[in-house]
């Protein structure tokens, strides 16, 4: 996939270039925007459930630990993006580079006012009267990150499951994984057990081409169909390579909806940050994001649910729920 960079300086015109050098924010704004149109009536108040925030790196710097270094993506950037797509409200996820630090993600979400929530990421020393500050911020849930992080023992992360949930459980927030199927799997007895909603982001780690009968994705299905599990049918890309449509994912996507509608919901993954930088390359340099057509994908949406009724309980019905719009 090519990056938001390299369509910058790729081909646009010659002022937008010197707009990237005195304007840096306004330049990745203009490459921020989706290329194709949506062609169905968004329904008010959708809500659009994956995002990051990269703020400046001076006021929020990135976590030592992080595998890459990511472009900056900053709120009006994003703000712009919601525009074009018909979208009013946004949930921030904090990325794994800033660890278990989310300012950058309580800025994102501060800017965004009232239409904005967010989800934490914390550790063992993350104190009880931080806590209290993020949930005045707007923050309503914490994410394992299993995924980045290369975690894929699953008495680690079961243990770090049922620690989350012991924070956040008096709080009425939720836990969010990115992991994979097989993962699911291990731990899936834990999250039927929990007492807090549980989100499983981008497919759940479902692989498009392996199809609906690949390993673990009936567990997947099963743990929808209990209520307790959300799944965010988010960041196509991620599951398929098959873009710019990726329509190997719309058979995952539709039986996900089928297994559960009311515990589905979607998110773009803006700004598609790419966590595997290339061979070689010096931590400090930046892994530019991909370019994806948020458009495009969002249009997938009508195909995964025909239905407006559906639509309107994916993009609107159901984040309301869960965050507490």
């Amino acid at each position: 996939m090519i990056s938001r960079r390299t369509v910058l300086t790729g081909g646009l015109a010659s002022g937008l270039a010197l707009t990237i050098i005195g304007r840096a924010e306004q330049a990745f704004a203009l490459s921020s925007q989706p290329f194709t149109p949506v062609n169905f009536k968004v329904p008010a108040n959708a809500c659009d459930c994956h995002t990051h925030i990269h703020g400046d790196p001076a006021k929020y710097p990135f976590f030592d630990g992080r595998v890459y270094t990511p472009e900056a993506a900053l709120p009006s950037e994003m703000a712009a993006l919601h525009k074009r797509l018909g979208i009013k409200r946004v949930v921030i996820v904090t990325p794994s580079v800033y660890g278990p630090d989310n300012a950058s993600t309580l800025y994102g979400i501060k800017a965004r006012g009232k239409n904005a929530r967010g989800v934490a990421v914390i550790d063992n020393r993350t104190a009880r009267c931080e806590l209290d500050d993020m949930d005045d911020g707007g923050i309503v849930g914490i994410r394992l990150n299993l995924t980045t992080g290369g975690t894929n023992d699953p008495k680690v992360a079961g243990e770090r499951f049922d620690a989350a949930v012991k924070r956040i459980r008096e709080r009425g927030w939720h836990v969010q994984i990115y992991t994979n199927l097989a993962m699911i799997s291990a731990i899936k007895d834990q999250v039927r057990a929990s007492p807090v909603p549980v989100v499983f982001d981008h497919f759940g780690g479902a692989r498009a081409n392996l199809g609906v009968e690949q390993p673990g994705f009936s567990d997947l299905l099963d743990l929808l169909r209990t209520g307790k599990v959300y799944v965010k049918i988010s960041a196509a890309y991620r599951s398929s390579t098959e873009g710019p449509d990726y329509a190997n994912a719309a058979p995952l996507a539709k039986a996900l909806i089928a297994a559960n509608p009311s515990r589905i919901i979607w998110g773009t993954d803006w700004p598609h940050p790419n966590s595997t930088p290339p061979s070689g390359q010096k931590l400090s340099d930046v892994t530019p994001s991909f370019q994806i057509d948020d458009g495009r994908v969002m249009n997938q949406l009508a195909v995964w649910a025909p239905d407006a009724a559906l639509r309107r309980r994916i993009l609107v019905d159901n984040p309301e729920e869960l965050y507490g719009f």
